[in-house]
């Protein structure tokens, strides 16, 4: 067996520790040894490893161990330090929830996201790699744009400095690849706009901006944002912005664009059956509010954006009727009938 430098010993020790040890799997002194011996070619005995450990405590590493006392023959005490581990910078419980939100996103693409879940694995011990094993595999139907981690850099550094951007903005064809959308002359069309907010909505990460020959709000989608380019203009002022005359406020503006369409907010009031509180609350929150309770219903008014209302209206017809602005009424109400026709005539073409 070939032995290793002496001055090895103290990052092998904490390699172990970081690999095989949390605050429920402990290991001995012994235990150590035999895995410096068996992994590293490595001897060191009991009195090294333990002095290695204090070390490394002495050092900042949150390394933990069970203390109890012994009586010596001669009277005397002596500490005994046993069942060495490492706190982890991070709970099990913690990384669980950081790789749920990684598998629950819908805009990373496969490959980096298996990716980081690897490296969020790697941050725990061999014991929690285990314990996430069952955990279904990532479906490989993701979007494929692999710029994605490129924008949001560029999008940051974009907003940090105070400054415009340009990009080609993409959409799905039937063979399920993002292609630019283009301009009259058949060319990718380039949008400039004035960036002034990343947010995550519906598993997706969205850019609340200006686009630049325009006077009101755009949300973009980032990861169908393609060959972004950091210009030397500067972003114009958001307050010039319809809708962010006096600041964007995030809260506010989310409950108002709950799918993230552009365009003017209005004061909406629907009638909702009461089983539907729950949903109201993740749409809403607090911008919504509640009067005329019955037995089954409530009336709800909400400053929502009037285009999303219109959707979100039909995703609940069963159970949600608008009662204003007539015109939003009335449109709602026109989509239901021609769906029902639809539905009601028997589909004359054959399916393949």
């Amino acid at each position: 067996m070939n032995t290793q430098p002496k001055k090895f010993l103290i990052f092998y020790i904490l390699d172990i520790l970081k690999r095989c040890t949390d605050e429920d799997h402990r290991l001995s002194q012994k235990q150590i040894g035999e895995i410096l011996e068996r992994e590293y070619e490595m001897k060191a005995d009991r009195k090294s490893i333990r002095r290695n450990l204090l070390d490394l405590i002495d050092l900042g590493y949150d390394v933990g161990c069970s203390q109890s006392v012994r009586v010596k023959p001669d009277g005397e005490e002596e500490v005994l330090l046993t069942d060495w581990y490492l706190n982890q910078e991070f709970t099990n419980s913690e990384l669980r929830i950081l790789i749920d939100g990684l598998l629950f996103s819908k805009h990373i693409p496969y490959r980096q996201c298996r990716e980081l879940v690897e490296k969020l694995e790697g941050l725990s011990s061999q014991h929690f790699r285990a314990r996430v094993r069952h955990i279904a595999a990532l479906p490989q139907n993701r979007p494929d744009n692999r710029q994605l981690f490129y924008t949001i850099d560029m999008l940051d550094e974009a907003m940090e400095k105070g400054r415009q951007v340009s990009f080609h903005y993409c959409h799905a064809g039937m063979d399920h690849q993002l292609r630019p959308q283009m301009n009259e002359q058949r060319n990718p069309k380039e949008y400039v706009v004035n960036p002034y907010q990343l947010v995550a909505a519906n598993g997706r990460y969205y850019l609340i901006a200006n686009t630049e020959s325009h006077f009101n709000v755009s949300h973009y989608r980032v990861d169908r944002i393609s060959d972004i380019c950091l210009l030397e203009t500067p972003v114009k002022d958001p307050r010039q912005v319809q809708g962010l005359e006096q600041g964007l406020d995030l809260s506010q503006h989310m409950a108002e664009h709950p799918y993230l369409f552009a365009g003017e907010s209005v004061r909406a009031t629907f009638r909702a059956k009461k089983h539907l509180l729950n949903d109201l609350e993740d749409w809403f929150g607090p911008a919504a509010n509640y009067f005329h309770e019955t037995e089954s219903a409530l009336d709800v008014t909400v400053k929502v954006n009037q285009e999303a209302m219109f959707y979100w209206a039909l995703q609940y017809a069963p159970f949600v009727e608008v009662l204003e602005p007539a015109a939003l009424r009335q449109r709602v109400g026109r989509a239901l009938r021609e769906a029902a026709e639809k539905y009601e005539t028997e589909v004359s073409h054959d399916i393949h």
